[in-house]
């Protein structure tokens, strides 16, 4: 159903964009003039069709757009997130640069942070050597 729906509002699209492109900029509808003034093919006859034409288009482009829409949240939902390449790196402890270091005993240097300690990669890191480089 739901492609059946894509297929025909690619169609009323298509349609629509010929009947706006196919209208006068400025209400003479399909340039054509002169003949019968109160005929169909006439600049009236036709300026009146085009514009009923583009409202009808346009009514049913809308409305079959939220009934795709509705239909693509339904089709949508259920559906799992795909986690594998999701990355388990170990978790360290913050870091406090006021604290020091508790081993050597001195206070730490002003305007310094501590070295970064760096944690190994994990075994099944394809990106695990490119920092090396």
């Amino acid at each position: 159903m739901f492609t059946f729906l894509t297929v025909v509002q690619a169609l009323v699209a298509a349609a629509l964009v010929g009947v706006i492109l196919m209208q006068q900029s400025e209400g003479g509808g399909l340039g054509t003039g002169g003949g019968n003034p109160s005929g169909l093919m006439s600049a009236r006859g036709a300026a009146n069709f085009m514009t009923r034409a583009t409202g009808v288009l346009a009514t049913i482009f809308v409305v079959l757009s939220i009934i795709l829409a509705s239909l693509a949240v339904n089709v949508s939902t259920g559906r799992q997130l795909d986690t594998s390449l999701q990355r388990n790196a170990p978790v360290q402890a913050p870091v406090d640069p006021l604290a020091g270091t508790a081993n050597t005993g001195t206070a730490p240097v002003p305007g310094t942070a501590p070295a970064p300690t760096a944690s190994p990669a994990p075994a099944n890191d394809p990106l695990a050597g490119s920092a090396a480089n």
